[in-house]
């Protein structure tokens, strides 16, 4: 119900239990789907033996599916647009709806589509066409989440709201990294190559059809419908619209996302591997820490949410940059020395990388209504498309140079957070 229809100013009633059910709703949606998404690079290298020739060398098939994995990546500009244009003219419920089942109907079908040894060719090409299917959806799925949520709660709890919606985005990852570890734990390896490397594709497909089902629960937002009933739907092009008037709204939205993109890449996607490869831990050791890191980091969005709302989110996003880059280069400089510390440092790395959770809300009131779909998902998507795809490439060639590469790198990230959260605070309304 909105402000027009209660009397009441929207931004200063308390969070309703319609509130916590779209908020829950979204969260559970965009985690399921963020699972949707990264479980493929957790079962890389078994996918690469099922769909590629057997006679090619092990590099090559490892190379050409984290290719097709890339993808995806690629693939999200372009969706997210598309996404975001029919969100700005048809409705944002449509929308949030169709990028779930965009990305649940291609998990599902990896699940049950035959491999190499059946179809030949055809099977990385398969493969090649959903994973560009999914890179659209999450494309569409993760600016259109926030902006669902900011639609619908009062203003003042719209970064509680983003933070809240951005930790469940994050249980996606952690969710991802269960399920590999209890298919690997419970299956031998020989049985997961045979049958059991389905198992995660056909939940994450299940799952998903069920976000689906229960996103019908969800009403389209207040702002959207008041939008239609006045007639003020984008009369032209979202996009025209956004790239001629909205320019500094689009470049503070893509330092926000290249800020939001390293530390997630680098410091929860990237670490656990380094952690193995130049601190010598185990794969066990390295993936207990990196879940440890993941659940700071969803409670560090939230609190990161809460307090934008209760001072602002440029003091919130100055303070979270250097805090992470302290940390990070503490993490990374201690373990060379005391790798007993590395449970409690890389635990609060992850909480100060929450700081993210901060920066959506930013985002969503960096565009009007009419045109804010597609402005937050253009931004986005082309700043984690370009910046995302190039972190990790900066970060091995940095760590030819140096052991601490990736604390390098995050702290070069998180001056330019807080050069943007600056500007953010001297410049907000």
């Amino acid at each position: 119900m909105s402000s027009i229809q209660t009397g009441v100013p929207e931004g200063s009633r308390p969070l309703k239990s319609e509130d916590y059910k779209t908020l829950s709703l979204s969260a559970l949606g965009g985690a399921l789907e963020f699972y949707d998404f990264i479980i493929f690079v957790f079962f890389a290298a078994v996918v690469g033996q099922l769909f590629f020739p057997p006679e090619m060398p092990e590099w090559m098939r490892l190379m050409q599916t984290f290719g097709i994995f890339a993808a995806g990546y690629f693939a999200r500009p372009l969706g997210g647009v598309v996404i975001a244009h029919f969100g700005d003219l048809l409705g944002r419920k449509k929308m949030f709806t169709l990028s779930i089942l965009m990305m649940a109907v291609p998990t599902l079908i990896m699940g049950l589509m035959p491999t190499y040894a059946e179809i030949g060719l055809w099977a990385p090409v398969l493969l090649l066409l959903l994973r560009v299917i999914q890179g659209a959806a999450i494309g569409g799925e993760v600016p259109g989440a926030w902006v669902f949520v900011s639609e619908h709660v009062p203003s003042r709890h719209i970064s509680l709201a983003c933070g809240v919606l951005t930790a469940g985005l994050m249980a996606g990852i952690l969710l991802g990294s269960f399920v590999a570890t209890l298919i690997n734990s419970f299956y031998t390896a020989q049985e997961i190559l045979d049958f059991a490397w389905r198992v995660p594709f056909l939940l994450g497909g299940g799952f998903g059809l069920m976000a689906v089902y229960l996103r019908r629960w969800l009403h389209e937002t207040p702002v959207f419908a008041e939008m239609q009933q006045r007639k003020e739907v984008a009369a032209e092009l979202p996009l025209r619209t956004v790239l001629r008037a909205h320019r500094k709204a689009v470049g503070v939205s893509m330092l926000l996302t290249w800020f939001m993109s390293a530390g997630v890449v680098v410091i929860i996607l990237m670490t656990p591997t380094l952690l193995q490869t130049h601190y010598g831990f185990t794969a066990a050791q390295a993936l207990q820490a990196n879940s440890l890191a993941i659940v700071c980091l969803s409670v560090g969005c939230v609190i990161a949410g809460k307090l934008a709302d209760h001072f602002s989110a440029g003091w919130v996003l100055m303070i979270g940059s250097v805090m992470l880059l302290f940390s990070a280069l503490l993490l990374f400089k201690t373990l060379e020395t005391h790798p007993q510390w590395l449970v409690p440092l890389y635990s609060l790395t992850g909480f100060f990388v929450g700081a993210i959770g901060a920066a959506p809300a930013v985002m969503v009131r960096a565009f009007p209504p009419v045109v804010r779909f597609s402005g937050l998902s253009f931004s986005y998507n082309l700043s984690y498309a370009v910046f995302g795809g190039l972190t990790p490439m900066v970060v091995t060639l940095l760590l030819q140079y140096s052991q601490m590469g990736a604390a390098y790198y995050i702290a070069g990230i998180c001056l330019i957070g807080l050069c943007t959260a600056v500007y953010i605070q001297v410049n907000k309304h």
